[in-house]
C-alpha cells in the first residue's frame, strides 16, 4: 500500500522530466531556425547596404572629380590671364626701351656735334687769348719803356704808397679819437685816478701750508715714526699737524693750514730731535711747553706791533690776532710786517690830508686781522676782520675801513680809501712780494724781445720790475703817426703772447736831436 504511491510519484517525475526535455528540444529547434532566418536576413541587408554605400562613394568620387576639374580650369584661366598681362607689360617695356635707345642714340649724336662745336670755339678762344696776351705783353713793354720801371716794381710802389697812406690816415683817426677821449676824460680825471688806485691791487693770496724740519740723519725718521707708528701718531694728535715722511733725504714735512699750529709742531719736533728722547709722554710735555711759549710770543709780538705803530688800548683778543699774523705770509710777504707798513703809510697820508693820524694808523694796522682766522671760519678776511673789530669795540669808521679795503671804493669812507691805497702800495712796492728769479728774468727778456721784433725799433728797456717798457725808435724810419700805430701793435702782441699780473705800460719815444758846437 505504501510502495505504490512512491512508484506513481517516481513515474510522474520521470514523465515530467521527459516531457520537459522534449519541450525544451522543440523550443531550441525553433530558436535555432529563427536565428538562421535572422542571419540570412542580416546578410541580405548588409549586401543591400554595401551596394548603397558603393553607389554613394562612386557618386562622391564623381562630384569631387568634377569640383577638382572645375578648380583646375579656373586656376588655369587665372594663370593664363596673368601671363597675358605680363606678356603685355613686357611688350610695353620692350617698346619703351626701344624708344629710349632711339632717344639716346639721337642725344649721343647731338652731344658729339656739340663737342665738335665747342672744340672749334675753344680753339678760336685760345687763339684770341694768345693774340690778346701778345698784345698785352707788347703794351707792357711799351709802358715799361715809357715809365722806366717794370710792372712788379710799379705794383710794389703802388702797394707801398697805399699802405703808407692808409697808415697815415689810420694814425690821424686814432690820434683824433684819443684827443677826443682825453678831452672828455679831463672832467673825470680825479675820480678815475682815485678808483684806479683803489682797484689796482689784486687780491691774490698764496698761503704756505707746509714747513720743513731738517734731520741730522735719515735714521731719525724711524725714531720719529716709533714702534708701530706710535710716536708720529702722538705728534699729530698733540699738534693737529700732519707729518709727511717720504723719500726726501734728511727732511720731514709738516702740513697744516693753521700756521700757528705748524710753528708749534716745528719747534716741538726740533727740540725732540735735539734732545733725542722721543716717546709719547715726552712728546706731549714738549708740545705743551712750546704751545705756551708760542702763545707768549704771539701776545708779545701783537703788543710790540701796536706799540710801534702807536695804536693803544686795543682789545687783548685783537692783540692776539695781530701776533698770529707773524706766522702768515702772502706772496712771501709777511702779513704782520705788511700791516705795520700799511699803518705807517695810512698815517702819513692822513697827516698830509689833515685827518686823525692815530685812527688812520689803527685802521691800517688792523685791516688784515681777518687773515689770522680765515682758514678756520667762512668768509673773506675783510669780512672776518671787520666782524672781530666790531665785536671787540673798535670804532665804526675803522670797522668799515677794514670791511671795504678790497672793494672798488665808490662807497668807502675817506679812511677806507686811505687804507686801500696804503694796502696797494705796501703790496706792490718792489721787493714786497717775491717771485722766482728765473721767471722774472725770463719775463723781462720776452718783453724786450717782443719790442725788438718790430722794424724801426732802436732800443728798448724794461723798467719798474717789468711793469713798464720804454722803446726808442729811429726818427728817420718811424714818423709820429707811425709811432702811435707801433705802440698799439706792441701792446697787442704783449697781450697775446705774455702772461703777467696787473698791467704793463708801453711808451714809444721818437725824438730828433740836433747837436752843434760853439767855437
Amino acid at each position: 500500500m505504501d510502495v505504490l504511491p512512491v512508484i506513481i510519484a517516481i513515474a510522474s517525475l520521470i514523465a515530467g522530466i521527459a516531457f520537459g526535455y522534449l519541450l525544451r528540444k522543440m523550443v531550441t529547434r525553433k530558436e535555432l531556425q529563427s536565428s538562421e532566418n535572422l542571419a540570412v536576413r542580416i546578410v541580405d541587408e548588409a549586401k543591400k547596404e554595401a551596394d548603397t554605400i558603393k553607389k554613394e562613394a562612386v557618386l562622391q568620387a564623381k562630384e569631387s572629380l568634377l569640383k577638382t576639374k572645375a578648380e583646375f580650369e579656373r586656376e588655369a584661366r587665372e594663370r593664363k590671364a596673368e601671363l597675358d598681362k605680363l606678356e603685355a607689360r613686357l611688350r610695353s617695356k620692350e617698346e619703351n626701351q626701344e624708344k629710349r635707345i632711339d632717344m639716346l642714340v639721337q642725344k649721343e649724336s647731338n652731344i658729339e656735334n656739340r663737342e665738335k662745336s665747342l672744340q672749334q670755339k675753344e680753339n678760336a678762344l685760345q687763339e684770341k687769348h694768345e693774340r690778346l696776351n701778345r698784345i698785352i705783353e707788347d703794351q707792357k713793354e711799351k709802358l715799361e719803356k715809357i715809365a722806366g720801371f717794370t710792372a712788379e716794381e710799379a705794383k710794389a710802389q703802388l702797394i707801398q704808397s697805399l699802405e703808407t697812406e692808409a697808415k697815415r690816415e689810420a694814425a690821424i683817426l686814432i690820434r683824433k679819437a684819443e684827443e677826443e677821449a682825453k678831452r672828455i676824460a679831463d672832467k673825470k680825471a680825479q675820480e678815475i685816478i682815485a678808483y684806479s688806485i683803489q682797484r689796482y691791487a689784486g687780491d691774490f693770496v698764496a698761503e704756505s701750508t707746509v714747513s720743513v724740519v731738517n734731520l741730522p740723519t735719515d735714521e731719525m725718521k724711524g725714531r720719529i715714526i716709533g714702534r708701530e707708528g706710535r710716536n708720529i701718531r702722538a705728534i699729530e694728535a698733540a699738534t693737529g699737524v700732519d707729518l709727511i715722511i717720504d723719500d726726501t733725504p734728511e727732511a720731514v714735512v709738516l702740513s697744516a693750514f693753521d700756521p700757528v699750529r705748524r710753528e708749534v709742531a716745528k719747534i716741538s719736533l726740533e727740540r725732540l730731535i735735539s734732545d733725542g728722547r722721543i716717546h709719547p709722554g715726552r712728546i706731549e710735555d714738549v708740545v705743551r711747553k712750546v704751545q705756551g711759549e708760542v702763545d707768549k710770543i704771539i701776545q708779545e709780538t701783537g703788543e710790540r706791533a701796536s706799540f710801534d705803530v702807536g695804536a693803544h688800548d686795543i682789545h687783548p683778543e685783537l692783540i692776539t690776532l695781530l701776533g698770529k699774523l707773524k706766522y702768515r705770509s702772502s706772496f712771501s710777504q709777511n702779513v704782520l710786517q705788511h700791516s705795520i707798513e700799511v699803518a705807517h703809510l695810512t698815517g702819513m697820508m692822513a697827516s698830509e690830508l689833515g685827518l686823525d693820524v692815530r685812527e688812520a694808523k689803527r685802521a691800517g694796522l688792523l685791516h688784515d686781522i681777518g687773515k689770522a682766522v680765515d682758514h678756520k671760519l667762512e668768509g673773506t678776511h675783510a669780512e672776518l676782520g671787520a666782524d672781530y673789530a666790531k665785536r671787540f669795540g673798535e670804532h665804526e669808521r675803522i670797522v668799515e675801513a677794514i670791511a671795504t679795503h678790497h672793494d672798488d671804493g665808490r662807497n668807502n669812507n675817506l679812511l677806507g680809501v686811505l687804507v686801500q691805497v696804503a694796502d696797494t702800495l705796501s703790496a706792490a712796492r718792489p721787493g714786497a712780494r717775491r717771485e722766482m728769479l728765473e721767471t722774472y728774468v725770463k719775463r723781462l727778456q720776452e718783453l724786450e724781445g717782443i719790442a725788438k721784433s718790430f722794424n724801426g725799433v732802436e732800443s728798448c728797456f724794461a723798467i719798474q720790475a717789468g711793469r713798464e717798457i720804454r722803446i726808442l725808435v729811429h726818427n728817420e724810419k718811424i714818423s709820429d703817426d707811425e709811432s702811435l700805430i707801433l705802440c698799439k701793435d706792441i701792446v697787442k702782441k704783449i697781450e697775446s703772447e705774455l702772461t703777467y699780473p696787473g698791467q704793463i705800460k708801453v711808451t714809444v719815444i721818437r725824438e730828433t736831436r740836433v747837436t752843434d758846437f760853439a767855437r
